[in-house]
This record gives C-alpha cells, structure tokens and sequence, in this order.
C-alpha cells in the first residue's frame, strides 16, 4: 500500500508537524561526537505494522547488527508522525534515534524546524554523491531549500493498469501512451448501462481514488513553485492544461453527476472490490502494490501494466510518472549520530539492503544501484515500476514548509471546479495561488 494512505491524514499530519515546527525550533541540538565503533544501543522507529513487513525490516536490522556487533538497535514499528513529533519535541532517552515516515510531505518542515539533523556532514564523510545515489525526484522530495535533513527508503511509482480481455474485446491492441489516444480508449471501453454504467474506461473524477489532481498532473510535468517561492499553478499551461483534460473527459463521459453516481458502487480501495478487480473500470492509474492486490483478489481477467500516457506534446517523455515514497532520517537530539549514521547509511544506502526490503515488501528500490540490481524481483509488472522510478522525467511533488497543505489547497480546487463551482479556471487557480503563498507566509 502507498505510504500516503498509511500515514496520518494529510490535514492531520500537517498540523502535527507545525506543532513539531514550533516545539523545535532553536532546540538544543544533539551531536555527532559519538565514537560509532564503541559498544552502544540506538532506537529506530517505523511505521511498518504487517507481518511480513515487519519482518523485512527486522531481518535488515539483523543482517546490520551483524556486520556492526557494537551496536545494537531497538526497533518500535507502527510509529506515525504525530507519535514521531510528540517523542521528539519530549526528547530524552526515549526518544528515537532513527526514524522513518511515509508522510514525504513533510520533509519540508522536519528539515526546515530541525527536528531531523542535517545530513550533509555525514554524507560527505561517506563519499556519497547523491545525485550519482538516487532517482532525481527521490533526491528531491528528501531535502528542502537546500537542508537535507532525509534520504529515501524505497518508494512508490505510478502507472497504468489495464483489463487486457477488456482491450481485446473492443478492438484495443496496445495501451494507450498519448492523452488523445487515452481519451479514445476510454470512450472505446465505457458501456453505458440505462442511466449509468456496466464498464467504465477510466474514473477521471478526482475522487477516483488514485486520479487525484496531483498524480495526473505529473504526466504535464509541472512547476508548482517559482525560484522565488511563490505558488506557480496559474502562470505554468502545465495545471491548466491537466484540469481541462480532465474537464473534457468528465463531459464526454455523461459529466460529473453521472460519474459519481457510478462511483458510489465501487468498493473499498484497498479490498477485494476496487473497481479495477471487479471489472467496473477497464483502466486505473495506480502504484506497484495494485498487482499483488489485483492477483490476490483473484481477478477474473488477465490485466497488464505501462506507464501512464503523456500529453501529446510531450510525447518523448513517454514511460514517466509521478513518485512518493517513505523518507529516513536520524533525530537532531540524538547523542548517538555517528552510530546512528551507520544504521541509516546500511538501511538506505546499501545495495543488498535495500533490494532485499524491496523483494520482500514488494516497493520500487529508492537507489540506482538497487533498481538495476540482478537481484531485484524480475516480475514484469513490478519491472514497469522500476523502469517508471528511473526514467528523466518521473516526478514529484515538492517539499513545502507546511507539508502537503498547498495539494490540499489545489486538491480542493479540483473538486469544486469538476463540481462547476469555480466556473473560471484561471480565476480559480489565481485563487489557489494566493491561498497557497499566504499558508506558506504563515507558516514561515
């Protein structure tokens, strides 16, 4: 499952780290003076909770203790950030040490309240390039203005999905890698059904689950924010020219009362009945956890999985998409960096370490070497994946201070426009603008 959906709601997350913001903020610092080959013990939390999870993690921390018998972890699993940011602002002996999050948003103000210590000096002291390290969107999302204060810890790709017995049927031979060639498919797989639908090619609504205003708007490669750091969705076509795909699509379909009527018949996201399983939509945008769902549902027909398409302008771009993943960093208070510097740097860094948490819990490497690694899981599905995490254009969403609060702000635009209640799109995004740079004034 995503990291997004497995952390705290993005409201909810934001609010606790402002809190966290504010609690640290000037505190004491801890050190790096610790001698990292004496005997020691550090804490590492997560929020891993399912067993074979937990058990990845835990055999990656035996497999570490083995090649550092000094020093010693104590791992607490299931730790979300609100937990993270109560721990931290407490600090003492109690307090972790390491700490990993799926909550990538958030990266802007664990970096900019100091509450994660600042790991240049360490990835300097290791001879790490990160650039040469990570994917660039990986790279990105774990630092803000220039603080890196996180690393990745594997991540999330999303593509397209797609019912191949749904395809043959209508005469579709390949997935589509334009938006007019999607938009082609998508009528071309929809069956009407009296007043709603039997099968729908694609759920371009923004509550589709995963159709979300940000995932779809990676395939424009956007610029949300200038160099100066102000929101940027009405002056980039990129946002513009997204909403009215989306706008046009939602028309052609029978409009969005329609749409969401069929919606309310889809089952759960994450159980047996996601639409994509059950057949109700022929084609989904999702990440890499959706085929091992899809397979243990035990769908009832043969589906593949691309990239998603591009505007047809950017069509050179074609086999990117939008990346996310679960960040990794040692806690400003702790007197156990250097040791805890080795732990982090094995968990992130290393090569075996990382494909082995991949193979186990089935997510996209977070390193180069590990996505090219001969060891990596070979299936084709999961493959599309890596080869999406890797390719010059993937994107993400960027760091902000106040976490993920300027997608909520675009994200509720998107509703209300799909809705017809911001008739003027570039009104509307001015809107969003001013909304997005008056939070983050706040915030700072």
């Amino acid at each position: 499952m995503p990291r997004i959906h497995r952390a705290a709601a993005a409201a909810a997350a934001a609010t606790a780290i402002a809190l966290l913001g504010s609690a640290c903020t000037g505190s004491s610092s801890g050190s790096a003076t610790d001698d990292a080959s004496k005997e020691t013990t550090i804490t590492f939390w997560h929020g891993w909770s399912a067993a074979n999870e937990v058990k990845a993690i835990n055999d990656n921390i035996a497999a570490f203790e083995k090649a550092h018998p000094n020093i010693h972890v104590k791992v607490v699993k299931n730790m979300n950030d609100e937990k993270i940011q109560q721990a931290l602002r407490a600090g003492g002996p109690n307090a972790p040490d390491v700490v990993s999050s799926f909550t990538t948003d958030n990266v802007g103000k664990f970096c900019d309240s100091k509450a994660f210590a600042d790991l240049d000096p360490f990835l300097k002291k290791s001879h790490v390039d990160v650039v040469d390290t990570f994917p660039k969107p990986m790279a990105d999302y774990t630092q803000f203005e220039g603080k890196r204060c996180t690393l990745p810890l594997l991540g999330d790709a999303y593509g397209l999905y797609y019912n191949k017995d749904a395809f043959r049927k209508a005469g579709i031979k390949a997935p589509p890698k334009t938006m007019t060639e999607f938009k082609k498919d998508i009528l071309k797989l929809t069956k009407a059904k009296g007043d709603s639908f039997e099968q729908l090619g694609f759920m371009p609504n923004f509550h589709g689950y995963e159709s979300t205003a940000t995932h779809l708007a990676a395939q424009w490669n956007p610029t949300y924010f200038t160099q100066d750091g102000k929101a940027n969705t009405a002056k980039d076509p990129a946002f513009t020219k997204m909403f009215r795909w989306q706008a046009d699509v939602v028309k052609s379909l029978g409009g969005y009362q329609k749409l969401e009527k069929y919606r309310s018949t889809f089952g759960d996201e994450w159980g047996a009945k996601n639409p994509f399983h059950t057949g109700q939509v022929a084609m989904a945008i999702d990440g890499e956890w959706r085929a091992g769902m899809a397979k243990s549902a035990g769908v009832k027909f043969d589906f593949g999985v691309a990239p998603f398409p591009v505007p047809d302008d950017q069509f050179d771009t074609y086999g990117k998409g939008y990346l996310s993943g679960t960040i990794i960093g040692i806690s400003n208070t702790s007197t156990k960096q250097n040791a805890s510097w080795e732990l982090l740097k094995y968990m992130a860094l290393n090569t075996e370490a990382v494909v082995n948490f991949s193979n186990a819990i089935h997510n996209v490497p977070s390193t180069l070497a590990a996505l090219k690694s001969p060891a990596l899981n070979k299936d084709p599905d999961f493959q599309t994946f890596v080869k999406i995490a890797q390719h010059p254009y993937s994107s993400s969403t960027p760091a902000s201070i106040n976490g993920g609060t300027y997608q909520l702000t675009l994200q509720d635009f998107g509703y209300a426009f799909e809705k017809g209640k911001e008739p003027n799109l570039a009104d509307g995004l001015k809107a969003v603008d001013k909304q997005i740079d008056k939070d983050i004034a706040q915030a700072k």
